[in-house]
């Protein structure tokens, strides 16, 4: 991040310009001249659920604004200036607009909180800390605890493209449901039963007892009471029948489908 000091005093002369003249090209300028800060500051903040070229974005907006603001007669250098700007920049935009889910500021706050904390008493223990530590350390119970680290879970929304979390299965949208194989037979059956609704009493009986319950025909026969090789008869004149009225449909038997 270093620079010449002739180019930190071509950069000094050029702050001097901007605020005298108020020329956006002279802003441009000194935000392109420091923008390699932004990008700097920026991964700092990578692999945190947040795209880096976003958050570049976010750290140049920081930029710009440290811009605006600084006074060169103060004998600060630019980047001591804008380095907390642009932190502050990116850590708002973490706050506000990093959450899936509505959480509480004070829940989101001590969420920060405990992972700056997490770091500083695993050093000090050499161990993770628990639950009651992060709280005297953090001055709270150890219920807000647990509800600021269940509420990290607000933080990142998983994909539904995305795959599952050991890889071994499908993504998220893959568990949500599966192909229901008999909904293209809901036609069908709304069709049969139309069609039967034309049919004798005694033929819809026997079509029901034989397709529907899956009886055979010596247990139809002896629900009916008659012989079986009456039911046989019955069920070939039914099947007979069941046939025309597809075939006036202008419909095909064998997969209820039009011809």
């Amino acid at each position: 991040m270093a620079i010449s000091d002739r180019e930190r005093d071509h950069l000094r002369r050029r702050f001097d310009d901007y605020h005298r003249t108020g020329d956006t090209a002279v802003r441009d300028e000194l935000v392109t001249a420091h923008l390699r800060l932004a990008i700097h500051l920026a991964r700092r903040f990578d692999n945190r659920g947040v795209p880096l070229d976003d958050l570049i974005q976010v750290a140049s907006l920081g930029l710009l604004k440290a811009v605006e603001r600084f006074d060169s007669e103060r004998g600060l250098e630019f980047s001591t200036f804008a380095t907390p700007t642009v932190v502050g920049e990116l850590k708002r935009h973490f706050r506000d607009k990093g959450w899936s889910a509505r959480v509480p500021r004070r829940v989101q706050d001590l969420h920060v909180r405990l992972n700056v904390l997490v770091g500083e008493l695993t050093h000090q223990l050499g161990r993770s800390p628990t639950i009651a530590e992060l709280a005297q350390a953090a001055r709270t119970s150890a219920e807000e605890v647990l509800e600021a680290m269940e509420a990290a879970e607000a933080y990142r929304a998983a994909s539904l493209d995305g795959p599952s979390l050991n890889g071994d299965r499908p993504g998220v949208a893959g568990t949500l449901g599966q192909t229901d194989e008999a909904l293209f037979q809901v036609e069908n059956r709304m069709l049969v039963e139309r069609l039967l609704a034309t049919m004798a009493p005694r033929e819809q009986l026997m079509v029901r007892l034989r397709f529907y319950e899956e009886m055979t025909q010596s247990e139809i026969a002896d629900r009916l009471d008659i012989s079986q090789m009456h039911v046989s008869r019955l069920l070939t004149r039914c099947l007979d029948n069941f046939r025309q009225l597809l075939e006036a449909e202008g419909l095909d038997q064998d997969g209820l489908g039009p011809h």
